[in-house]
């Protein structure tokens, strides 16, 4: 037989592939899932169960939360990225990390057939094929969604005719959570004036005075909160289960989709906002300002390029670098204050803070120049400029 691996997911789309590509086209589907943060225990067996329902030849549930974190998330904290200064590309970042995992796998065993149920109007379709042809252009990669635009009823009435009747009910929202943050759609997001109800988000407000946590950064990692070290995979889950209870982190982004269209998704990140956020306060107090410009941009393309589904560009290796290279001295205590649906960063304390007292206080007083080295400084600052308007004539 055939042998094709499969990313599975346990929903509509992946199950009529699972059901399909056996019955119909006759390869040996062995079905994978990759797990970055979003599955707990229990719905990993659900999954399982579906999968072997629908006539799979294997299933496998690839744990790749570690993975995650040290290939992509750490780098997205490193460069506080957020796209268009709002999504901490939550989505985006993990179908990378589902994809790589994805393909070792179709290695390993032998595949020469791959396939996704994504359909042909939506950035995954990009992101999968992109890795998959990149790493293994070998593999043949098959799309039956994308290739024959079927409908969601379509595809029910095939499973139903093939002795499949599971609940495909579409849910009013639907979710998608992981380590970095959960994306939740629904018909308010098709527009562009509605916002999603209360109801719509799975975090729901059950904390309503305020608290105060301390976050410790080593190197730009976050190693511990309230001085209890943990590994940063644990800490960013432990932090997102404090501040979920505070309705902290919801937001709606609008961005431009890779096949060019607008896109509009909810999301709710409580860990990743916070955690961006404080890092982002203690950087500003312990690098340079020329280290902070070129951060920026820099950081800005690491996302943008992310997204489009170009990881494997070296370019991303080199900026990967400099990001981290940049962490050096990124290492202290940021202390926030939780509140219902907001926090705030109250302040930092690092050794390696760069408002040393001992050089004087903005707007105090100075105790490493004296008065003329500043007119001297100033004089020198502005020739550039009394030479251009001199020579220009201009008042």
């Amino acid at each position: 037989m055939k042998k094709l691996v499969l990313a599975y997911s346990g929903g509509l789309d992946t199950s009529y592939c699972a059901k399909y590509l056996s019955r119909e086209k006759g390869y040996e589907v062995h079905a994978v899932s990759v797990n970055t943060g979003g599955f707990t225990p229990e719905e990993q067996k659900d999954i399982e169960g579906k999968a072997l329902k629908l006539g799979v030849a294997t299933y496998s549930n690839i744990d790749a939360v570690n993975s995650f974190y040290d290939k992509v998330v750490r780098h997205l904290i490193y460069g506080n990225v957020l796209k268009n200064n709002t999504y901490p590309l939550s989505v985006s970042a993990e179908r990378i990390v589902q994809a790589i995992e994805i393909i070792n796998y179709a290695k390993k065993i032998g595949a020469k057939y791959i396939a996704h149920g994504s359909t042909g109007a939506g950035n995954d379709q990009v992101r999968f094929d992109m890795i998959f042809q990149i790493l293994a252009p070998e593999i043949e990669i098959i799309t039956p969604i994308r290739d024959e635009q079927l409908s969601r009823q379509q595809e029910i009435e095939y499973l139903k005719k093939n002795g499949v009747d599971m609940s495909w009910e579409k849910a009013k929202y639907s979710i998608n959570k992981g380590l970095w943050g959960t994306s939740v759609g629904g018909d308010e997001t098709l527009t562009s004036h509605l916002s999603l109800p209360e109801e719509a988000w799975p975090s729901q407000l059950e904390n309503d005075g305020s608290q105060k946590i301390k976050l410790t950064f080593k190197e730009g990692e976050l190693i511990a909160i309230n001085d209890k070290e943990d590994s940063p995979v644990s800490n960013i889950q432990l932090l997102n289960d404090i501040a979920s209870k505070y309705a902290i982190g919801r937001d709606i982004h609008i961005g431009d989709t890779i096949i060019g269209i607008k896109g509009r998704v909810g999301f709710e990140a409580a860990a990743p906002l916070i955690i961006i956020k404080a890092h982002h306060t203690l950087e500003k107090h312990v690098l340079t300002k020329w280290q902070q410009h070129h951060k920026e941009y820099l950081a800005n393309w690491y996302g943008m390029l992310l997204h489009e589904g170009q990881y494997l560009d070296e370019v991303m290796r080199n900026i990967e670098a400099f990001l981290s290279d940049t962490q050096k001295n990124v290492t202290g205590h940021v202390f926030v204050t939780l509140h219902p649906y907001r926090f705030v960063v109250d302040g930092i304390q690092s050794p390696h803070d760069l408002m040393n007292a001992s050089f004087g206080s903005y707007g105090e007083m100075n105790k490493g120049w004296t008065a003329d080295d500043a007119k001297g400084f100033i004089k020198i600052n502005s020739n550039q400029n009394k030479i251009y308007y001199h020579v220009n004539k201009m008042s």
